[in-house]
């Protein structure tokens, strides 16, 4: 997706809740590995509070809380957080960002308010840098952090990466959530402290896992570019507002509650307007959803580390070997 595009006159419509966001939000998919070795997508489930769209993800533009200036993405900024090749955790300083930017939230129930869901993201008693090893009745929920800070200059980097930073002098009580670090001196720049919660829903794929496997703690999970560890854990964003949407927004709705009805600066969607917006799948290859496969789509096996993930050379799959084109889609 080239940075020059214009993705709000490409984009006939929006998942999303606001009509003038059409970004682009990506992270790893969640497998149940079955005993017999066999893999099935863990179904998206919608956020609490959040409506009835048909999964997907809550996705947060967070400003600072010392109400100082928020400058909105500019056209064709695009970045990354986390490392897909990661297997161990390569993090030591609870007082840096990147600390606490990628984590789990194992859900013992499923309401908004209850016992597990009310804890710090990521320092939390219920959360962990790797993927839960004991049940999550209510299912887990991904937490996806990411860097707040730019070098004002770079729109990408060949690691999608170094023109942006996490904030400094975190608080480790805390996390990253609302945090009032600071931003480096190589990045001065305050952007929207993005942030993803996915929630999957591991109820029933619980119940095909042996307790003796839980009571020692083994878990079934693993995420879709083949780490049983979580540690790889990972978010993709291209920025793809309309005008100057976004930056109204950060000027001018600024409540700490974070309800979409709350920001009238922006076009609220309903349910049945983000849910009608689709695409048909355009890569002839099983997925696992509602159906066990043989192994992970695309060439993805099991890397289990310490050692960082590496490419399979020669992959023939069909996802990765099918040419596609940008088409126009409608609704």
């Amino acid at each position: 997706m080239h940075p020059s595009l214009e993705l709000p006159s490409l984009a006939t419509c929006t998942t999303c809740r606001f009509k003038e966001n059409k970004s682009n939000y990506w992270t790893a998919v969640m497998y149940f590995k079955h005993t017999n070795g066999s893999y099935i997508r863990v179904p998206q489930i919608p956020n609490h509070i959040v409506g009835s769209p048909n999964g997907g993800m809550t996705v947060y533009y967070i400003q600072h809380p010392d109400g100082g200036k928020i400058t909105a993405f500019p056209k064709g900024f695009r970045m990354i957080t986390g490392d897909p090749s990661y297997r161990k955790y390569v993090y030591t300083d609870e007082r840096s960002g990147e600390y606490w930017s990628t984590s789990f939230r194992c859900w013992q129930t499923t309401g908004p308010y209850d016992y597990s869901n009310q804890g710090a993201i990521g320092p939390g008693p219920f959360d962990s840098v790797h993927l839960p090893t004991r049940k999550c009745p209510g299912g887990i929920r991904t937490n996806t952090f990411f860097p707040a800070c730019w070098d004002g200059v770079n729109l990408d980097m060949p690691d999608h990466k170094s023109h942006v930073a996490f904030y400094e002098k975190v608080n480790p009580a805390a996390g990253l959530f609302l945090s009032n670090g600071t931003c480096p001196s190589t990045h001065p720049v305050h952007i929207p402290a993005l942030f993803f919660e996915t929630v999957w829903d591991t109820k029933e794929l619980n119940k095909l896992w042996p307790e003796e496997k839980w009571e020692k703690g083994e878990q079934p999970y693993v995420l879709s570019m083949g780490d049983p560890t979580g540690y790889g854990h990972h978010g993709d964003y291209v920025f793809g507002w309309e005008g100057d949407a976004l930056q109204r927004a950060m000027d001018k709705c600024t409540t700490i509650r974070g309800r979409p009805t709350d920001c009238t600066e922006l076009t609220i969607q309903t349910d049945e307007e983000m849910n009608a917006c689709s695409q048909l799948p355009r890569v002839d290859e099983s997925i696992g959803a509602g159906e066990f496969i043989e192994a992970l789509p695309g060439c993805n096996p099991i890397q289990q580390g310490p050692e960082p993930a590496t490419l399979v050379s020669g992959c023939t799959a069909v996802s990765t070997t099918i040419d596609l084109k940008p088409i126009a889609t409608t609704v």
